[in-house]
C-alpha cells in the first residue's frame, strides 16, 4: 500500500511546482488530455464481451433488416427504439465512434455506425461517420497536386495523367479501372458498373493524392482539357450508362441511402461540402481539402458526380426531377448541393490553382499518404528524379488487394484485374520550415523544469 502512496505524492509534488512556477493555470488539470475518437470496431467489441450488449446490438441488426424490407409497424418500431436506447445507455461508445476511411475495416465499422441509428433523418446525414481528427486539413498533399500543375500552355490534365503513369501504383490501379469500366459483360454491349465503381474507389483510396486527385481536378483553359478532364472517371459506365436515362434525384438518393458505403459518403459530402458565406474559402469548416476529398468519396458510389461538359469545371449528379410531384422543391435542392454550391466551387478552383486559399494561409506540414499506407522508408531508385520521396510499404494492403482478388474470382472472373506491379506509395517531399519552432523560450519554463528535474531526482533517490 505504500508505493501507490508514494507515486501520488510525487505526481502532486510535479503538479505543484507546475502551479507554482506559472506554466500550469489553477483550473488545468495535469491529465486532463482530450479522449481519442473510439472505432466503431473497437466499440463493437467491448459491447460484444457483455451478453446483453450483444443480443441487443442484435436485435437492432434485425431492425435494420425489416426496416429495409418494409416500413416497420408503430409497434415494431417502438421496440427498435426502446432496444435502440437500452444499448446505448449502457454503452454510449457506440453512439460517438468513428470510421476512418479507407481503411480495411470501413465497411465493418460503417455498418456498425448506422445500426444504432437505425433509419436517419435528413439532418442526421450532415453528421460525417468518418474522423476527420487525423485528416490533414491543411491540404499538404492537395497543395503538392497543384504545384505539379504548372501555369502555361500545356495541356494541365495530360500533364497529371502523365506523372500518374510514372508512379508505377497510380498507373496501374488507373489502368485496373479503366479496363473494368470499359469492358462489357459477355453477351452484352453493357459495362459491369458495380467492378467500375469498386475499380475506381480502390484507385482513389490507394493512391496519394498529389497523383490521384491530380487527374481529378487539374486545371483547364480549352475544350480539349475539359474533355479529358470529364472522361477521368470513364463517365459511360461510372456516371451514366450507354443509353442515357437518368433517375429522379430522390431515388437516387433513396438507393444511396439503403448502402452503409454511399450513405456513409454522402454524409460526408454534405457535412465537409457545406456552403457559408461567413469565411473565405466558402465553406462553413473553412477547408477546401475536407470538400475536395469528400467529393471525391462520392465517386464510385451510385450518386457519383462529374463534370458537365468540357467548357466548365460545374459538375452535378447524373439525375432529373421529373416525376417528383410535391418533391419538387426537395429535388431540386438535392441537385443545388453540387450544382450551385461554393464551397464545392471554390475548392475545385483552388486546386486548379497554384495559389492558396485567403483562409488557408499557415505553412503545410509534410503530405501524407494515403490512408492505407503504413510504414516509411527512404526510395533509392526512384521514378520520379525530379521530387525527393518518401516510399511507404502496406501489409494491410496486400490482405486487402488477396482478399478483394478472390472475390473477383469468386464473382466469375468477368474481367482480368491488371496485377499490381508496385505496393509502395510514393509521396513527394515537401516538408514545410513551419514557423512554430521559431518560439523563444521565456525563464519562467526553464526555472520550472529544473525544480521538476531536483524533485524527480528526490523521489527516485527515496524510492
Amino acid at each position: 500500500m505504500g508505493a501507490p502512496n508514494k507515486t501520488t505524492m510525487i505526481l502532486n509534488g510535479f503538479a505543484l511546482v507546475l502551479y507554482l512556477s506559472g506554466v500550469l493555470p489553477s483550473s488545468a488539470s495535469i491529465f486532463n488530455f482530450p479522449a481519442p475518437t473510439i472505432d466503431c470496431v473497437e466499440a463493437h467489441r467491448v459491447c460484444s464481451v457483455e451478453p446483453t450488449c450483444e443480443a441487443l446490438y442484435r436485435g437492432l441488426e434485425l431492425c435494420a433488416e425489416d426496416a429495409a424490407v418494409s416500413p416497420q409497424a408503430e409497434q415494431l418500431a417502438s421496440e427498435c427504439v426502446e432496444r435502440r436506447d437500452a444499448l446505448l445507455a449502457k454503452h454510449p461508445s457506440l453512439l460517438t465512434c468513428k470510421c476512418q476511411r479507407g481503411f480495411r475495416k470501413e465497411e465493418l465499422c460503417l455498418r456498425i455506425y448506422w445500426r444504432v441509428r437505425l433509419l436517419p433523418g435528413e439532418e442526421e446525414l450532415e453528421t460525417s461517420p468518418y474522423d476527420d481528427m487525423l485528416v490533414d486539413t491543411h491540404m499538404a498533399s492537395l497543395v503538392a497536386a497543384s504545384s505539379f500543375m504548372q501555369l502555361g500552355g500545356e495541356n494541365q490534365c495530360l500533364k497529371a495523367a502523365q506523372d500518374c503513369g510514372l508512379y508505377e501504383k497510380c498507373g496501374n490501379l488507373r489502368s485496373e479501372y479503366v479496363l473494368a469500366c470499359t469492358k462489357p459483360m459477355p453477351g452484352t454491349n453493357r459495362c459491369n458498373q458495380h467492378k467500375c465503381h469498386r475499380s475506381l474507389r480502390r484507385f482513389l483510396e490507394r493512391v496519394p493524392e498529389e497523383y490521384s486527385l491530380g487527374v481529378l481536378f487539374c486545371r483547364c483553359t480549352d475544350t480539349l482539357c475539359g474533355e479529358r478532364r470529364r472522361k477521368t472517371i470513364v463517365p459511360s459506365c461510372s456516371y451514366h450508362d450507354k443509353e442515357g436515362l437518368q433517375l429522379n434525384c430522390l431515388h437516387q438518393q433513396s438507393f444511396c441511402r439503403r448502402d452503409d458505403l454511399c450513405r456513409s459518403r454522402l454524409a460526408d459530402f454534405l457535412n465537409n461540402c457545406q456552403p457559408s458565406h461567413l469565411t473565405a474559402s466558402g465553406c462553413l469548416k473553412d477547408s477546401a481539402g475536407l470538400c475536395l476529398r469528400a467529393y471525391a468519396g462520392l465517386i464510385g458510389t451510385i450518386m457519383t458526380p462529374n463534370y458537365i461538359s468540357n467548357s466548365s469545371a460545374d459538375v452535378s449528379l447524373w439525375c432529373n426531377c421529373e416525376g417528383s410531384g410535391n418533391q419538387w422543391q426537395e429535388c431540386l435542392k438535392l441537385q443545388r448541393i453540387f450544382t450551385h454550391n461554393s464551397c464545392l466551387r471554390n475548392s475545385i478552383s483552388w486546386m486548379g490553382s497554384l495559389g492558396l486559399l485567403p483562409a488557408d494561409i499557415t505553412q503545410p506540414p509534410a503530405p501524407r499518404p494515403s490512408p492505407l499506407v503504413q510504414k516509411d522508408e527512404l526510395l533509392k531508385n526512384n521514378h520520379l528524379p525530379e521530387h525527393n520521396n518518401i516510399v511507404l510499404d502496406s501489409k494491410e494492403e496486400e490482405e486487402l488487394t488477396q482478399t478483394e482478388d478472390e472475390q473477383e474470382g469468386a464473382d466469375g472472373g468477368q474481367f482480368d484485374v491488371i496485377p499490381l506491379y508496385s505496393e509502395r506509395a510514393t509521396v513527394s517531399n515537401l516538408g514545410s520550415s513551419g514557423t512554430g519552432g521559431s518560439t523563444s523560450l521565456t525563464t519562467g519554463p526553464s526555472k520550472a523544469m529544473l525544480l521538476l528535474l531536483l524533485l524527480l531526482s528526490f523521489s527516485l533517490s527515496w524510492l
